[in-house]
This record gives structure tokens, sequence and C-alpha cells, in this order.
């Protein structure tokens, strides 16, 4: 795959654009950490995709996108079973706050072995970020951060489970899922 077919996928602030594409492994059992945060400020929170980890964002692009590219997230989906997961650890950065799903690590590092030439988050986080679910960004008042850290730690442990891969597209009405893989099932049928 060659870097030059991988535009940017965001514009300077760090906001998706149309066009652009992630795959995730969606964890409806953590809404309530996204919740928790909503209450504290809702802006902290981003619409349009549920509580969930990144396995590659961003991923190629839709204008770029092939059925080998599909077809090599079904095949990765394939080879990982679902899993019963605890997300017990809450990581803050400056203006961000999530819980770690080292669970998850395994698969996130077999997506961006497959896809090399695209960096996760454009790097953004360094090379290698962890396995994670982002639940607030723009928290930049460090007391802001430290109520939602609480919030969502008075909620842990909390016990989810993996099932499928999605990948997402996002266009003008927000993010849309293209595919939906199970994990551990051969075929993803």
């Amino acid at each position: 795959m060659g870097a030059g077919r991988y535009g940017p996928a965001c514009d300077d602030d760090g906001v998706p654009e149309p066009g652009t594409t992630a795959v995730v492994v969606v964890l409806p059992d953590a809404a309530p950490l996204l919740d928790a945060a909503r209450r504290i400020d809702p802006a902290l929170v981003r619409r349009g995709l549920p509580a969930h980890v990144s396995l590659l964002y961003p991923f190629v692009p839709v204008s770029a996108l092939t059925d080998q590219d599909e077809k090599g997230v079904r095949s990765l989906a394939a080879g990982f079973p679902a899993a019963d997961l605890v997300v017990e650890e809450v990581v803050t950065a400056p203006g961000f706050v999530a819980v770690t799903v080292p669970g998850l690590q395994p698969l996130v590092d077999a997506f961006r072995a497959q896809w090399p030439a695209l960096r996760p988050y454009e790097g953004r986080f360094g090379a290698r970020p962890a396995a994670h679910v982002t639940v607030a960004m723009g928290a930049d008042d460090p007391t802001v951060a430290d109520r939602v850290r609480t919030a969502i730690g008075s909620l842990l442990p909390l016990h989810t489970r993996a099932a499928a891969v999605q990948l997402v597209t996002l266009t003008e009405e927000g993010w849309q899922s293209r595919l939906t893989v199970p994990l551990g099932v051969p075929d993803g049928s």
C-alpha cells in the first residue's frame, strides 16, 4: 500500500472530516463512562460514536478504500475471538481522559501491523498508543479533568464484551457503519 493514498483525515483542530474512516470495537457496556463525563460537561464527549476502542484511526479514507482493505478487516476480525474484558484503569493527559482496555491491545496491534503506513491518530499520541476508550476530550481545566476521572473511577471496574469489529465512515450526517464483522467467525459471517 503506497503512502500516497492516505491523506490527512482531520482539520487543523483535530476534528475529523467527512470521508474519514476508522476501525473500531464498540463497547456498549462502557456507555456509562461517557454519560458520567457528559453530565460534567456535554462538550467533553464527542458525538456520533458510542463508547469504543479504535483499532485504527484514521483508517484508509473512503475515497481510497478497496475491497482488499475490507477483506483485510474481515480476515483480522476472524482471527481473534470475542472477548470478555475488564476495564479498570483511568488515564489522563492534558485535555484527555480515557480508560485503558489492555485485553484489546493484541487486536489493536494486529490492525496497526496490517496497515503500517497508517499512523494511529496521525501520530498525535506517539507510535503505539494503548488500546483505550476515550471518555473526555477538551478537559483542559485540570479541575474538570479531575472531576471526570473521579466520576468514571467510581464506575470501575467495568465488565464488557468485545463481540465485533466495525468499519465506520464519517459522512455529512455523522459516523455510519460500513461493515460489521463478528470476532472469531471465519469469513465474518
